[in-house]
C-alpha cells in the first residue's frame, strides 16, 4: 500500500482543492447549490481518488483511481473556464 502524502500529484491537489473553496466563497449565492457546489465537488475528488487508489493493492487498481483522478481534473478545468466567462472569477 502506498502513502498517497508521498505522491507529489496528492500534495498539489490537496493545495487546488483549498484554492477553489477560497475562489469559489465570493460567487453569487445563486450557484451555492449549482456551480459553487459542482467546482468543489470535483476539486475534492481528484486527492479523493488518489487517497482511494494508493488504499488499493494492486498496480491496476491504484492506475483506475489515477485515471479517475485525472478526469476529475479535466471536469474541474472545464467548470473554472466556464465560471471565468460568467464573471465569476478573473484568473491572476
Amino acid at each position: 500500500m502506498r502513502d498517497h502524502r508521498q505522491l507529489s500529484a496528492f500534495v498539489k491537489a490537496r493545495e487546488l482543492v483549498l484554492e477553489v473553496y477560497r475562489v469559489t466563497r465570493p460567487f453569487p449565492r445563486e450557484e451555492q447549490f449549482g456551480l459553487t457546489s459542482q467546482l468543489r465537488r470535483s476539486a475534492v475528488s481528484v486527492p479523493s481518488n488518489l487517497v482511494e487508489g494508493c488504499a488499493r493493492q494492486s498496480e491496476k487498481d491504484f492506475l483506475r483511481f489515477v485515471d479517475m483522478a485525472l478526469g476529475s481534473a479535466r471536469e474541474l478545468e472545464f467548470q473554472l473556464d466556464l465560471a471565468q466567462q460568467l464573471g465569476f472569477f478573473r484568473r491572476e
